[in-house]
């Protein structure tokens, strides 16, 4: 790695780790060996200055709005002494009125896999339908991302008519360097210039620490540009166990990087196969992972729980998912990866599935991906 690793700054304290232990029932995850290795859609940390926080532009018009009415009632006592069940349905009913923000979303230009192209139009529509605020539309630049591209530039172009409500992020493959850096360099300004607010989604056909994702990471750090990635089998790849995203993620301590897909949300459990890096594993979750010890280690990393992928970490076991959700809402951001038009999305009933208290869903409705913008 080129910037140098400061383990000194990556780590969270001893209570958060605690903390985490004792909302899973668990016990800690298994730590790693020095080379990151454990015991251990979709397919379709280190203490940073906070002026690095970037805020949504619009995003405390959106909160106020969003709260209007709410906050009353949300501290309200329960009719019964110990009768959690009151406050806990006030709660639910409040948190329908907070901003909804969906952090993975696509446009498509053009019919494909027997599913129709999706417009701008068609999204906006949908959000409303849904009561999703605002989106990050995700590019797709790399031939293992979807059988169509969706260039950043047709992209950022299609979003123009709604700035209240869409977040245009961009990609560079890795392998455009090979018309050297200047190339990649002069594209990404390019893009930034034309609103570009993030960077994603990150799906090409290298391992994600290859050298020339590296430089890529490299210029996001110095346009602070968030990375949406997506890790599985053929895109991003890494091995059981994800020792090269953990050595990513530290070196790289000043960017955040958004997790998704099969090779990661695979290692929400410990007991992570090969096969499981494309797949979505089933079961009850006897220990930990992978996942939840390295959010708990790096505050620069995030999951994104769109895509069947993400759904089904949180739900293989609802009671796993439930203490997950609870212990690492502050580093969990709401995605639908929504797609085609008529695509069915199960993240849209995440906030009548599990009861959750209002912070957590103000931090995974909207809070944590607004912390993240650029």
């Amino acid at each position: 790695m080129t910037p140098a690793r400061d383990d000194g700054g990556s780590t969270r304290t001893d209570s958060r780790a605690a903390a985490t232990s004792a909302a899973t029932g668990r016990g800690t995850a298994p730590s790693s060996d020095a080379s990151g290795s454990t015991n251990d859609g979709d397919r379709t940390s280190s203490d940073r200055e906070p002026v690095r926080r970037r805020v949504l532009e619009g995003a405390a018009g959106v909160v106020a709005a969003g709260t209007i009415g709410t906050t009353g009632s949300v501290g309200a006592t329960a009719d019964e002494p110990g009768d959690e069940t009151a406050d806990r349905t006030v709660v639910r009913r409040a948190a329908d009125e907070l901003p909804l923000i969906d952090g993975h979303s696509h446009l498509i230009p053009e019919e494909t896999l027997d599913r129709e192209p999706l417009g701008a139009d068609q999204l906006v529509a949908w959000m409303d339908d849904n009561g999703i605020d605002r989106a990050v539309v995700l590019a797709l630049d790399s031939p293992e991302a979807y059988p169509v591209l969706a260039s950043s530039p047709w992209l950022l172009d299609q979003v123009e008519a709604y700035p209240d409500r869409l977040i245009p992020f961009c990609t560079i493959d890795p392998r455009t360097l090979v018309y050297g850096e200047d190339a990649a360099e002069d594209l990404l300004e390019r893009y930034v210039e034309r609103g570009a607010r993030g960077f994603g989604e990150l799906k090409a056909g290298v391992a994600i620490d290859d050298p020339r994702a590296e430089r890529i990471y490299e210029l996001c750090a110095e346009y602070e540009l968030p990375i949406l990635f997506h890790t599985d089998e053929k895109a991003m790849m890494d091995e059981v166990g994800l020792p090269r995203l953990e050595d990513v993620v530290a070196s790289f301590s000043e960017v955040d990087f958004l997790a998704h897909a099969h090779g990661w949300w695979a290692h929400v459990a410990a007991d992570v196969e090969e096969a499981d890096l494309g797949d979505y594993p089933d079961g009850e979750i006897d220990e930990p992972g992978r996942v939840p010890e390295l959010l708990g280690r790096y505050d620069n990393l995030y999951g994104d729980i769109s895509g069947i992928s993400g759904w089904n970490a949180l739900t293989r076991d609802p009671a796993f998912g439930q203490a997950f959700l609870e212990a690492h809402s502050e580093q969990l951001i709401f995605g639908t990866d929504y797609i085609y038009p008529g695509q069915e999305v199960p993240q849209l009933e995440l906030f009548d599935r599990f009861d959750l208290e209002r912070s957590a869903q103000e931090a995974i409705r909207y809070r944590n991906l607004a912390g993240v913008l650029r």
